[in-house]
């Protein structure tokens, strides 16, 4: 997998999906990031591919095929040359592979702390939403309180409405007509 390059500057939020890697980007791998070390994992990578494996498996099984059948005669049995060649490859496979093995762990080791750290993140968003809420709830309830009492009061002040409104009728409109009138 290749290696993705941090950005030297914290995006903005949002803007890029390897933001929490950013501040990351100051590290350096164990052999750095040149051509060599580059290449070297590249090729410590290649040792584990089927390719690799077929084609040093048809290597190995033309040379023995041509040097049993007398073809040629430049690796005779029991093959020095070619144990030779296994033993260079292997003094070399194994740094290579210890090298990649290596910068893939540092690369795990920046990840995970930037996974932990967004993670950090998502919880103290989360706890500060809930306390948002729990404010707002608080507010909410304080209103509903308010509301109801206003109503009491506005419910109070109707029936006093009603009540001035019934004795000043009650004055200005008494209720037995006087007889004096409609027995003439």
């Amino acid at each position: 997998m290749p290696e993705t390059p941090a950005p030297t500057q914290a995006p903005a939020t949002g803007a890029h999906h390897l933001r929490f890697h950013a501040k990351h980007g100051h590290l350096h791998a164990t052999f750095g990031n040149d051509w060599f070390a580059l290449k070297a994992e590249a090729f410590a990578r290649f040792f584990g591919t089927p390719t690799f494996l077929i084609s040093q498996t048809v290597v190995v099984a033309v040379w023995i095929v041509l040097n049993v059948t007398g073809l040629t005669k430049f690796d005779i049995y029991p093959f020095i040359l070619l144990n030779l060649a296994f033993s260079l490859q292997a003094a070399y496979a194994a740094p290579l592979i210890l090298l990649a093995q290596t910068r893939q762990a540092d690369r795990d080791k920046a990840l995970t702390e930037a996974d932990a750290q967004h993670r950090e993140d998502l919880a103290k968003a989360n706890a500060d939403r809930q306390a948002m809420a729990a404010q707002q709830t608080e507010i909410l309830l304080d209103m509903v309180k308010q509301n109801t009492a206003l109503t009491g009061t506005v419910k109070e002040l109707t029936e006093r409405v009603a009540t001035l409104t019934t004795e000043v009728h009650n004055r200005m409109c008494p209720i037995d007509p006087p007889t004096t009138r409609a027995k003439k």
